[in-house]
């Protein structure tokens, strides 16, 4: 490939870097370590690796050591694997030192994870972001030769929203009645909107999410997948929006794709939700009590950011009451987020967390007439399972602490559990 354009690329792209204003984010790179940053398209992969690109600036690293490369660039479209070696050619015409590889949506030329593999075995620090979860599949690190650490990255959670915003979170600021009052304000923006960094910026929240939506759709799933039935993807992601809370099986979501005269395989279902999932636009949860070949059948499926969700719903604040809470305990805990049904015993719990030996119900208000319900499976849960000695219930607003059958119950406003991990109960 030419050198001179890729010298113009990495050039643009620092000027880009220089005067791009970072957010903290609350995730750390090993300065010893080669990454694989990853997660749904604009969740912020790029700005975190501008923020790092500045920091090693900061600490005395000159800007030609600097090797960025977004290979999204139009004038990288018929760049091949072979071309890869290219890059390492022009940094040491750049400099007689080392670079620093920043590879931004590297999925796009096949067969980079050989080359990847290949400049870390010589002992290159590289740092990579795709937004395909293909590229961190068990295939895919053992392609990369355990050579790099996996960082998966989300949208904004609320405390980094906050800062986004200038909205100050200290303890004291939760406390307060006037800051008080703003982080509640902005608890239903985030709620509502979600947290794409870039959304903030914008006058129409939604209309900038449902732009990337569209990305998502059509680039990463239908593009990628050489899919034919865009149509059928589009119904089906709508169908798993509406039935957000519910346990969804294949079987479900084929038969709903029946009813309204979309002649859809069930295979194609699998297909297409696998592929939903593989662009981040989806994440499951699995049921504890069932058996281990059983999960797969009937997990619930949650939206990676509610302004995905809120897209598709029209007041259902529950369903994203509930998909929020869901995005902060992945964030927490990651795969060990469950849900537990039991027809027999008649529990149903929304999450339970069982490293954590807690259990979480979601509900909008305390008023509302199916609480004792959800009290009555949170306790029956304690009572026949005394490893869940934390009992939370996450309501929109209402903070206090229950009672019930000798279990206390720690009843949670949206904001204080957004911000804070509650004491456990002595």
């Amino acid at each position: 490939m030419n050198h001179d354009i890729l010298k113009t690329i990495i050039f643009d792209q620092h000027a880009i870097i220089q005067r791009s204003k970072i957010v903290p984010r609350q995730y750390r790179f090993d300065p010893e370590a080669n990454y694989v940053v990853t997660g749904i398209r604009r969740a912020g992969k790029s700005m975190l690796l501008y923020g790092q690109a500045q920091e090693l600036v900061r600490d005395g690293l000159p800007w030609n050591r600097v090797i960025y490369i977004n290979f999204e660039d139009e004038r990288l479209s018929e760049m091949t694997v072979s071309d890869l070696q290219d890059i390492v050619a022009v940094q040491s015409e750049l400099s007689e030192e080392r670079g620093v590889y920043f590879f931004d949506e590297i999925q796009n030329v096949p067969g980079w994870e050989r080359f990847a593999r290949r400049l870390a075995d010589a002992g290159e620090r590289v740092y990579i972001t795709g937004s395909n979860a293909k590229m961190l599949s068990r295939e895919m690190a053992s392609a990369l030769g355990g050579r790099y650490q996996e960082l998966y990255v989300l949208p904004y959670s609320f405390s980094e929203y906050l800062d986004a915003r200038g909205i100050t979170h200290s303890m004291d600021a939760i406390l307060a009645t006037h800051s008080a009052g703003r982080i509640a304000a902005a608890a239903l923006d985030y709620l509502s909107h979600g947290g794409f960094p870039e959304s903030l910026r914008m006058i129409s929240p939604r209309e900038y999410v449902s732009n990337v939506y569209q990305k998502i759709l059509l680039g990463d799933i239908v593009a990628r997948n050489h899919l034919k039935n865009n149509v059928a993807m589009q119904l089906l992601v709508k169908k798993v929006a509406e039935s957000v809370m519910q346990e969804t099986s294949y079987s479900r979501l084929h038969n709903t794709l029946k009813t309204i005269g979309l002649n859809v395989t069930k295979d194609s279902i699998i297909d297409y939700i696998g592929f939903a999932k593989d662009a981040y636009l989806l994440f499951t949860v699995k049921n504890w009590f069932s058996k281990f070949a059983e999960r797969e059948a009937a997990p619930k499926y949650y939206f990676t950011d509610n302004g995905l969700l809120n897209l598709f719903l029209i007041q259902k604040d529950s369903a994203l009451l509930e998909n929020l809470v869901a995005i902060e305990l992945m964030r927490r805990y990651g795969e060990q987020v469950w849900f537990a049904h039991s027809a027999k015993t008649g529990i149903d719990v929304d999450f339970v967390l069982p490293e954590a030996q807690t259990a979480v119900q979601v509900c909008l208000s305390l008023n509302d007439t199916a609480t004792e319900r959800e009290i009555d499976s949170l306790v029956r849960l304690a009572d026949t399972t005394p490893e869940f000695e934390q009992l939370w219930i996450i309501t929109r607003g209402e903070q206090r602490r229950l009672e019930r059958n000798g279990h206390i119950i720690q009843v949670l406003a949206l904001p204080r559990f957004l911000l804070e991990k509650p004491e456990p109960v002595n």
